[in-house]
């Protein structure tokens, strides 16, 4: 099928223009066409702008091994309804993506469900335990890089051997920073919200310092290297001053911590993720390495649990909180309509960086594949995890009101997710 979308604000070499986009056997055949002919179905977009899809790096899809919080199928959906074209899957699964053989098994997965690109993640460590390399160069060609999120590597020379490798595999290695050893059954911030109501904090040193650490590892081996999620200003710093000295660094932050602090806590489950939130002036630092490009990307950190892990408060809920359908709205609400940011910038943040860094596909050029949103974002709403694809019902930002809606999603010129349609 061919397209015609017609009459949108067009995203253009970092700008935008007013104008059509010709979709043709899945390639963006041609900007404002003169003529069309074939098979071609014409969408108006009067006031809408098409963007190139989003791409989110960080994403717990929990297939296989925990369907009951969410599948390949659900959160690729979920995925298409936020705007995303593309999503990295963690390897915090069962079987653990450590070898070729449980590898199969998400990738078979994958091919038979996902409503978009999945690029998967490779463990770093057999069953993420720490002690012994996975089984790295067998599974290289089949993703997009290795991570163990959800753990730290504790072992500085497992880190090094994992990065010695992931270099001659010309690979990155993506690293969630938490040295245990400061943890101290800590499950928000250490901050004043923890001490006035009787918590126990997660101190900011247990991210930063093994930040600290791995940058000197990556300065060794010249692996490029990611940080997920950071949290906390003393890691903006640190990366700040590793890019400067020419480290191959990159990292990202999650949308929570860039809107929230732990003065927006209450003790209900959907406040619970891993970082925590933190400081205002942890937020304030995040925002300016967004704005000076020491922050390459927003990833969700898109984290599902059931209704029932996520009832229990904060001491006893499950770490995570979802994300995928309402990052873009909340971030356009709270960053551009409030001019932090420009629109250009924030689809730099989530759809170009995130592509450049993790070799993703797809984008709004002529001859690219046709992986596009389209949003409204006129439209104003509350967000409603009870409208959810995901089996994930558990966010931060319920009932939070914003503006801007994906009305359609295309991948690869197929579309995916079209709102209002019956066909999702």
């Amino acid at each position: 099928m061919n397209y015609i979308l017609k009459n949108g604000y067009v995203f253009r070499k970092n700008r935008f223009v007013s104008g059509d986009v010709f979709v043709s056997d899945g390639i963006i055949a041609d900007i404002s066409p003169r003529g069309f002919s074939g098979d071609t179905a014409v969408i108006p977009f009067d006031g809408c702008f098409i963007i190139p899809g989003l791409a989110d790096v960080h994403v717990h899809l929990r297939e296989p091994g925990f369907f009951y919080k969410e599948s390949i199928k659900t959160g690729t959906l979920a995925a298409a309804r936020g705007g995303y074209t593309a999503v990295c899957a963690m390897p915090n699964l069962s079987p653990v993506p450590d070898c070729m053989e449980n590898l199969k098994e998400e990738l078979s997965i994958i091919e038979r469900d996902a409503a978009v690109r999945v690029l998967p993640y490779g463990a770093i460590t057999r069953a993420q335990a720490g002690a012994e390399l996975s089984d790295m160069e067998k599974m290289a060609p089949y993703v997009a890089a290795f991570s163990d999120d959800g753990r730290g590597v504790q072992s500085d020379d497992i880190m090094l051997a994992a990065l010695n490798k992931a270099k001659s595999l010309g690979k990155i290695i993506a690293a969630h920073c938490e040295d245990n050893s400061l943890l101290k059954g800590g499950y928000i911030h250490d901050g004043e919200y923890a001490r006035k109501n009787g918590h126990r904090g997660i101190c900011s040193e247990s991210e930063w310092k093994q930040v600290g650490r791995d940058i000197e590892l990556a300065r060794q081996t010249g692996c490029p290297y990611h940080v997920c999620h950071v949290s906390a200003k003393e890691s903006v710093e640190l990366i700040r001053k590793a890019k400067a000295d020419g480290v191959d660094i990159t990292c990202e932050t999650a949308p929570h911590y860039l809107v929230l602090t732990e003065n927006d806590l209450k003790d209900d489950g959907r406040f619970k993720m891993n970082p925590p939130l933190r400081s205002e002036s942890d937020r304030h630092a995040l925002i300016e390495g967004i704005k000076d490009g020491t922050i390459d990307m927003i990833a969700t950190d898109h984290a599902p649990h059931s209704a029932e892990e996520k009832s229990r408060g904060l001491k006893l809920s499950s770490m995570g909180v979802v994300g995928l359908e309402c990052a873009f709205p909340v971030l356009y609400t709270e960053l551009v309509k409030n001019n932090i940011i420009t629109l250009e910038k924030l689809i730099e943040l989530m759809s170009l960086s995130p592509k450049r860094r993790f070799n993703i596909p797809g984008g709004l050029e002529i001859g690219d594949r046709a992986d596009l949103a389209v949003f409204d974002l006129r439209q104003q709403y509350k967000i409603n995890p009870d409208e959810f694809l995901s089996k994930g019902r558990s966010t931060p930002f319920e009932g939070k009101e914003v503006f801007g809606k994906c009305i359609m999603t295309m991948v690869n010129g197929r579309i995916v997710w079209q709102e209002n349609s019956t066909e999702k």
